[in-house]
Formats: C-alpha cells, sequence, structure tokens
C-alpha cells in the first residue's frame, strides 16, 4: 500500500463501514471509487488473488453500500471473484492484507466471517436462487422493509442454476433486484438512442409514479388480478421489444428489465437503485461494465488478469519466477498429451466448462479448433455433452475441475455410467488446492465417484503414469473412465515418454520392505517414498514397502491379496477425504474376505480445510512428509 495514506486514500481510510460510506456526498463517490480501485490494485499485487472482476465492480459496489442499508438489506454476491471491494467497505480493509493466507480472511464471501457477507460464494451461478429463498424468508417473518439484491456476473449466467432461479423468480411473488454484471458476455447488447431514452423512462420517478397509478386504478376497477397483471407486463415488454427491435429471456420471464446501463458511472447508479429499489416484483438491471477497470493491462480481456500472480502496479509486469528447469504442470502435460492423443485418434475431443485456459484445453482449441469445445460455466451440460458424442462414436475427454463436477454428479451417474458410454472425465485440481480455500478444494471426488456402478477410477503418482493412463482411457471398450489430479507441478522434468497401455486395475511395487506396507493413490505417492527414504534412512533397522494403487476402482485385489498374506501393518495415504476413498475401499475388502491387520488411514479429515498455500494445509492435515513419517513410526 502507498505509504502517504492520508493523501492517496482521503477518502477511503475514513470508510470503516458501510454507514461511513453513506455520509459521503453524492460527488464525493467518484473519488472514493478512484481511491477503492487502487487499493485493490496497491494489495493485490504483492498479495495474489482474484484480480479483474473486483476492479470491473468498484463503482457497482460502493453504490450498492450507499443505496441499501446493509447488512439488514443483503447483497449476495455470485462466485466471489467480484467481493474485493465489498470485504474492504465492510470493516476488512487492515485484514485485508492476510487475504487468502493460513488463518487469513477468506478467499470468497462467506457468512462465518462477516454478517455483511449474505451467502457462502464460490461456484457460480448460486445468487439468485439464494436472494429469492431470502426474500421469500423475510417475507414469512413480515421484514417487510428489507431489500434483498443478486449480483451475477463473470459467466455466472451461463450456469443451468441462473435459470433456475430465474423461472421461479418469475412465478413466485418476490421483490428481488438481480444485477447482471455483464462484462462482454454473451447477452444482447443494446445500441443507439432508444434504448437511453427507453432506461431514463424506466427509471424515471414521473413515468413509475404514472405506472403505480394507473395500476391502482385497474385493481379498483377490477380489472388488475393476476392473470391480467401478466398479461399486461407481457404487452408492456413487447411494445419495448417492438421499439428497440430486441428481446431478452428477462422480459419473456416477465421479470422487469432495466438496462444495459454504464456500469461505470456510480452517480448514475445510484440514482437508478434509488428509483427502483421499492419497486414490487422482480427485477433486473443490466450493467455493462469493462472486467480490469481501471488498470489498463487488465482492460484487454486476457485471462492471465483473472488471477494474475504477483504483478508491477506501475508496468503491469507479471512477476513469475523462472521456471524453466521446474517439472510442468499437471494441466500442461494433459494439454499437451491430449493433442498429441487426437493427432493420432481422430475420434478424441476435448470439452471444458469455461476453463480452457486453467486446464490447458487452450493447446487443443489452438491448434484443432473444430474438435475442442467451451461450454461455459455448465459442467452437468459439459457431462451430457460429452455422453451425446461418445454416444455415437467419439472420444470425449471432459475437463473439469474437481470440486466443480460435483454438481454433474446425476449427469455422471444418469448419462454416462448407467450408458458404459467412453467419457473420459479429466478431474483438474483433484485433492487440496491452496489460496481457494474449502469451496475449491477437490476433497470428495474418490468418495463420491466409487460407488457408481461402471466407472474406471484412476489417479496418475506423476507425469508418464499421466500419458498412460490418458492412452488407456481411448482405447476400444474401456467405458466410462475418471482420472484425478491436482493442481500445480509434478515431479518429472523430463516428462515426455511413449506412452503405453495401463491394465486396468493393475497396481505396482514401487519399493519391497518387510515390516508394514503403504498404500497410496496419485501423486502424493511421491511424498510416500521421500517419507518412507528419509524415515529408513533415519532408522536403519526399518523396511518399508510402498505400493502405488493407480486404480480406486477396480481394486487390485491380487496385489491386496499379497499385501494381507505379508504384512500385519498397513497404512493407506490419499489426497481425498478419509471418509469414503481408498482407504475405506481398502477396509472394506479385507473385511470382505475375513482379513483384520492393523489399517492406519491418511487423509483429509472429515472438516472442511481452511485456504492457505498447499504446503501449509498438507502439514496442517498431516499429509506432508513430517506428517507421513510420524504415522509410519
Amino acid at each position: 500500500m502507498e505509504s502517504d495514506t492520508s493523501t492517496a486514500y482521503k477518502l477511503l481510510q475514513s470508510i470503516h463501514w458501510p454507514a461511513d460510506l453513506r455520509k459521503l456526498s453524492l460527488d464525493q463517490l467518484p473519488q472514493l471509487c478512484r481511491e477503492l480501485r487502487q487499493d485493490i490494485i496497491d494489495e493485490v499485487a504483492d498479495n495474489p488473488g482474484h484480480f479483474a472482476s473486483s476492479l470491473g465492480v468498484v463503482e457497482l459496489t460502493v453504490a450498492l453500500h450507499y443505496v441499501y442499508d446493509t447488512p439488514y438489506d443483503r447483497i449476495v454476491w455470485d462466485v466471489g471473484h467480484q467481493a474485493y471491494g465489498h470485504k474492504i467497505l465492510t470493516g476488512r480493509r487492515e485484514a485485508f492484507r492476510t487475504n487468502r493466507h493460513l488463518h487469513g480472511i477468506k478467499p470468497f464471501p462467506s457468512p462465518e466471517e462477516s454478517e455483511y457477507d449474505a451467502f457462502t460464494a464460490g461456484h457460480a451461478s448460486n445468487s439468485i436462487s439464494a436472494a429469492l429463498g431470502m426474500a421469500l424468508a423475510a417475507k414469512g417473518k413480515n421484514e417487510t422493509g428489507r431489500h434483498i439484491v443478486a449480483v451475477i456476473g463473470d459467466g455466472s449466467m451461463s450456469g443451468g442454476l441462473a435459470y433456475e432461479g430465474l423461472n421461479n423468480a418469475a412465478n413466485t411473488p418476490n421483490d428481488v433486484l438481480i444485477i447482471l454484471n455483464d462484462n462482454n458476455m454473451s447477452i444482447d447488447r443494446s445500441v443507439g438512442g432508444m434504448k437511453n431514452l427507453l432506461h431514463r423512462l424506466q427509471t424515471s420517478h414521473a413515468y413509475n409514479r404514472w405506472r403505480d397509478r394507473t395500476a391502482r386504478k385497474l385493481a379498483s376497477l377490477g380489472w388488475l388480478n393476476e392473470k391480467r397483471r401478466g398479461s399486461i407486463l407481457r404487452f408492456n415488454n413487447s411494445m419495448k421489444s417492438l421499439l428497440t427491435r430486441q428481446q431478452n429471456i428477462f422480459e419473456g420471464m416477465n421479470i422487469r428489465y432495466f438496462g444495459p446501463q454504464d456500469g461505470h458511472d456510480v452517480v448514475e447508479l445510484v440514482r437508478t437503485l434509488r428509483v427502483i429499489r421499492d419497486m414490487k416484483g422482480p427485477k433486473l438491471l443490466h450493467l455493462h461494465t469493462i472486467k480490469g477497470k481501471g488498470f489498463e493491462p487488465a482492460e484487454h480481456g486476457d485471462p492471465v488478469w483473472h488471477a494474475p500472480g504477483k504483478f508491477d502496479k506501475e508496468t503491469g509486469q507479471l512477476l513469475t519466477p523462472d521456471d524453466s528447469n521446474q517439472p510442468p504442470k499437471f494441466q500442461d502435460v494433459f494439454g499437451h498429451t491430449l493433442l498429441e492423443l487426437a493427432r493420432q485418434n481422430d475420434k478424441i475431443v476435448g470439452v471444458t466448462p469455461a476453463m480452457p485456459t486453467g486446464c490447458s484445453l487452450n493447446i487443443m482449441m489452438e491448434a484443432m479448433p473444430n474438435r475442442a469445445f467451451d461450454v461455459g460455466i455448465a459442467e452437468g451440460h459439459a457431462v451430457t455433452f460429452s455422453a451425446g458424442m461418445a454416444k455415437d462414436g467419439l472420444v470425449p475427454y471432459c475437463n473439469i475441475y474437481s470440486s466443480f463436477a460435483q454438481r454433474a454428479y446425476d449427469n455422471i451417474i444418469h448419462d454416462v455410467a448407467i450408458s458404459r458410454l467412453n467419457v473420459v472425465l479429466c478431474l483438474d485440481r483433484a485433492g487440496l488446492v491452496g489460496e481457494d480455500g474449502p469451496t475449491h478444494h477437490g476433497a470428495f471426488d474418490l468418495a463420491y465417484l466409487r460407488p457408481i456402478p461402471n466407472l474406471t477410477i484412476c489417479s496418475p503418482m506423476d507425469e508418464h503414469e499421466l500419458r498412460h493412463l490418458m492412452y488407456t482411457a481411448q482405447l476400444p471398450d474401456r467405458g466410462p473412465f475418471v482420472i484425478r489430479y491436482p493442481r500445480g507441478r509434478g515431479s518429472k522434468v523430463n516428462w515426455r515418454c511413449p506412452m503405453q497401455e495401463v491394465s486396468l486395475g493393475r497396481g505396482r511395487c514401487l519399493k519391497e520392505g518387510n515390516d508394514m506396507a503403504v498404500l497410496s493413490i496419485g501423486p502424493i505417492g511421491v511424498r510416500v517414498a521421500e517419507a518412507i527414504r528419509q524415515l529408513e534412512q533415519e532408522q536403519p533397522s526399518r523396511s518399508i514397502a510402498h505400493y502405488d494403487m493407480r486404480f480406486l476402482k477396480p481394486l487390485d485385489e491380487r496385489l491386496l491379496t499379497q499385501v494381507a498374506a505379508r504384512y500385519r501393518r498397513i497404512v493407506t495415504v490419499e489426497d481425498g477425504v478419509r471418509t469414503g476413498g481408498l482407504g475405506t475401499a481398502v477396509l472394506e475388502w479385507m473385511s470382505d474376505h475375513g482379513i483384520s491387520p492393523r489399517i492406519t488411514r491418511l487423509g483429509l479429515p472429515d472438516a472442511f480445510v481452511e485456504h492457505g498455500t498447499c504446503a501449509e494445509l498438507h502439514h496442517l492435515c498431516g499429509l506432508d512428509i513430517d506428517g507421513i513419517k510420524r504415522a509410519l513410526g
């Protein structure tokens, strides 16, 4: 932050809570917005986080807290990428330097952290549904003065849950305001002078007084019942569509629509919000904003500025370390390997729900644009879309972040597993992901997928194994094939290797031993191997065997039979919840076969793990090298 805060943040330094903000005059708000935007730039340049999204809603954030009586009035943020300014204005400016740090403030809005955070945010598209639920709860408690606002954007309108919420809001009595933060999404852009005229007309006091008087008169004459109210609203929307030569889905659902409006004019935003705040019925205010507004390098739509890491706030240069001699990220091995396989097999296609850069499907998109598909924030659709292609002979590699795949659970069962379709489900960001915290940790995939029939579930220990498993998945008659791997780097600098088939359900012995056996799955096996090496070096009498299970389903029963016959003590290690994963599967198999060795299960606890670096969180959960050594001791 600037050393002379009294100069750089003359207004912002006096804002500790939204009540302080409301003491400012309207003409002071543009200056406050400039200061808030600069504060976000100063903080995130040194303490990396989600950047461009929060810059794009600075004016909206200020206007909302200026007009609404928060926290009594509720602002429900979608996703939470947009909420840094909200956090700074709601008592967390000093604490913001701990954002995303272990034990610091949370990376996304959370009611556990602040009463100003109306609802948990992290996964997209839930704001409208949550806001509608709050509105009906307030109505049931006769809290007639409580306003509920849902702020949705940053791609979230492409999620199916948003439309489920819209559909319910359109058919349930409520006064929710939905604010669509449209930062260059695929939603109609109005042009010309007519839209400005209609916007001013719709939000003018005179227009709304006339509208309300007319409605009361019609009601007194017995003309305005609920059925006719809908007909009149549809007629009104039809007239607007005729005059503007365009339609939109919101008016088609009988939700009053305002906009599009410049989302960076804070004074006009305040005026609009004041006018529509007390209007009855569901409303939608459509704002056009620029993601990254106020920081020129971030204003051009480059995805890197969504979460850029450290950067020079003066030049915009990214401060990335030299990683030329480092192992690659698992996602990059996936991206390059998929392109390599696609060149060999013309049936292979790639699918991602809005994360082409994050999962490295962009590599195939650039080389084969007709065979790689970004379907938007729509995980369930991504799976069923893949199933449709698989039904007619293609081999889709559907890449979804592990925590987001939770939203496609029914699609995996109903549309893929039952028909045993050859969809290759690649779960990126499996296990602990670090600073994004509990909404993003891929903690549950092994446990929630294991009970589903017909699935093959595997996790590679290193980059070579990832390539082998990706090759194996596209061979004939493989059926649904799940490959899970973590965020971050692997362990092999020289990661390219000839690909070869892996026998389904077969693990491998990495090291023989006499005292006990450790069974691991996935890249955590590299940490296990190092823990065993150190422990045997410190205690030369120890002799520990290590097996890489590779597959959670089917389990390698031959390997388990050998282990059970030889060892009375077994330790299982996985980067997922202990409940229901590898350890549980081994316990169940042993019990089913009347075998009762001493089994210790290492994995994530039955609790939501907080945010922090992956190293800090692995230590917290006893899954770092020292923690594994203690468990083996």
